[in-house]
């Protein structure tokens, strides 16, 4: 069994993979239809809402609506990247890392709880 406070983690992890591939797999796929891709893009959506709205509802009974939401924000990004270098073939620069590194400071502030 996987305790409350890492299951709505588990949770938005798995939910971003299919939000990431809904968002960005399609560009692979440029000489599909538009409508196709959003049509297939919405298909995928559908299970990122399966798992999300699960992780929010547990994970609200042990974060605030605030870490919940900046705790998405951080898993969005870090497996944007991977699915950037992984699947896209692009790389992450050192732009890239410092933006993502004051998105994660402003997370750290988050958690920190008032000072």
């Amino acid at each position: 069994m996987i305790p409350p406070s890492i299951l709505p983690i588990v949770l938005l992890t798995m939910s971003n993979v299919f939000m990431t591939t809904a968002w960005y797999g399609h560009l692979k796929f440029t000489d599909r239809s538009l409508w196709l891709v959003v049509l297939v893009s919405w298909g995928i959506a559908f299970f990122e809402y399966c798992l999300a709205v699960p992780a929010n509802r547990y994970g609200h009974a042990i974060y605030s609506a605030a870490e919940l939401k900046t705790m998405q924000e951080v898993i969005t990004l870090i497996v944007f990247a991977v699915f950037s270098v992984v699947y896209l073939k692009e790389a992450i620069t050192i732009n890239h890392a410092v933006g993502f590194a004051l998105i994660a400071a402003g997370a750290f502030f988050v958690f920190k709880g008032p000072l």
